[in-house]
């Protein structure tokens, strides 16, 4: 069984760091894709960044270009966000998805990915 588990969220300041965890059990995801959503009340699940498992090509939303760092741990099958410089807008529940087969085509779009974490509350304040 697959299972997405999220750590990291909690409250920071505007213009701090968090990190976020995401540990994935039950499936290597071959030459899949793993990455994070987030959500704000109200709004959208939104794509925030993604890295397929074959190799180290991040994909980033314009929003967090810069500021964020995406990686991953192969061997422990983890995947991290690194998060800087944040902003009252990064705001939301992050979200870790999962997918064995999406392709590049279709990694902005939340609903090609089959597997999702419960999402970890992340709160900036200003």
């Amino acid at each position: 069984q697959v299972h997405l588990a999220e750590s990291g969220g909690g409250l920071v300041q505007t213009g701090g760091s968090l990190r976020l965890s995401c540990a994935v059990s039950g499936h290597t995801f071959g030459n899949g894709a793993m990455g994070w959503f987030r959500q704000a009340p109200g709004q959208e699940r939104e794509f925030v960044a993604v890295l397929f498992r074959r190799n180290s090509n991040p994909y980033y939303a314009d929003s967090v270009k810069g500021r964020f760092t995406i990686s991953k741990d192969n061997a422990k099958n983890m995947v991290y966000l690194q998060m800087n410089s944040v902003r009252p807008e990064d705001t939301g529940v992050y979200y870790c998805a999962a997918d064995p087969r999406i392709i590049l085509s279709s990694i902005f779009d939340a609903r090609r990915y089959n597997y999702w974490g419960q999402g970890t509350r992340v709160t900036v304040s200003s």
